[in-house]
């Protein structure tokens, strides 16, 4: 069976065409924060200005101008890969409200931090939904039905659908990590299909390859997970995601975690590719 992400999707977007790079970064950045001049002008003005230009013709001029990934999908990689870290929280302030300025809902944003319990722990997931608090108190909801309130009922039968979502979203190796907890740790992989897949997965709020995407941003930005990671790069590409999009975010990360997290997740993403390519059936 031919590969579906493969040969056209499979080499990384192309730098943006020759200009200005400030300018451009510019432009994003205020697309970003939705102000004439954006604070980060300000703020580093007088102790590191290079790192200001930097910041505009790096961060925002040659990668988050990058095509590949649209702005929606860029600022739910980052709020993800933030709340992770747990370590930026002005900044995951600042992208919670750029979010919101390229068109993400309260609702994506909330879903995204409640993801966040299962990767990076509960002590993140409330630390990331403080700081979405204070951003949403500052701005009306764009729309009546921009609900972050919904409370969904766990189902009764958690571990059931829990174990359906998990085969849908990991296939056979998720299974795999559950059965090789069974003399070890049993009931923590119960947890993990009740909660991970049963409480949080089947949620709605987030599509699945929306949910994939925010979890490979969090795991590439933590350093710490590369066997999950491998898995979510693989459930991001069932889900419909492409090789494109899986390079652009390890880029992405590069500005907000760091270059050897960006290259420890190419690394990653390449074995996933390679593995593919060498299956008869790569889903």
């Amino acid at each position: 069976m031919t590969n579906p992400d493969a040969h056209a999707a499979a080499a990384p977007a192309p730098a943006p065409a020759p200009g200005d790079r400030y300018e451009r970064g510019l432009a994003a950045l205020r697309q970003v924060t939705g102000t004439e001049r954006p604070a980060v002008l300000d703020s580093l003005a007088e102790v590191a200005p290079d790192l200001a230009r930097f910041t505009i013709e790096f961060g925002y001029g040659d990668i988050w101008s990058r095509p590949g990934l649209t702005p929606r999908q860029r600022q739910l990689a980052t709020i993800a890969a933030l709340a992770a870290l747990g370590n930026a929280a002005p900044q995951l302030g600042v992208h919670i409200g750029g979010a919101l300025n390229v068109g993400c809902t309260r609702r994506e944003i909330v879903e995204v931090f409640i993801l966040t319990s299962v990767y990076a722990g509960f002590p993140a997931a409330l630390n990331a939904l403080a700081a979405a608090r204070e951003v949403f108190a500052t701005r009306p909801p764009a729309a009546p039905d921009d609900d972050v309130t919904v409370r969904q009922e766990s189902p009764a039968d958690r571990y059931e659908r829990g174990l359906e979502a998990l085969r849908e979203v990991d296939g056979p190796g998720g299974v795999e990590v559950v059965r090789s907890l069974d003399d070890l740790a049993p009931d923590l992989g119960r947890y993990l299909i009740e909660y991970v897949f049963g409480d949080v997965y089947t949620r709605s709020g987030l599509d699945l390859a929306t949910r994939e995407l925010a979890v490979v941003a969090m795991c590439t930005a933590m350093g710490t997970a590369a066997p999950q990671l491998r898995l979510h790069i693989g459930a991001f590409l069932r889900a419909g995601g492409t090789r494109t999009e899986v390079i652009e975010i390890m880029t992405q990360m590069a500005g907000y975690a760091g270059f050897p997290a960006a290259l420890n997740g190419i690394t990653a993403a390449r074995t996933v590719f390679d593995t593919r390519d060498a299956s008869p059936d790569p889903a």
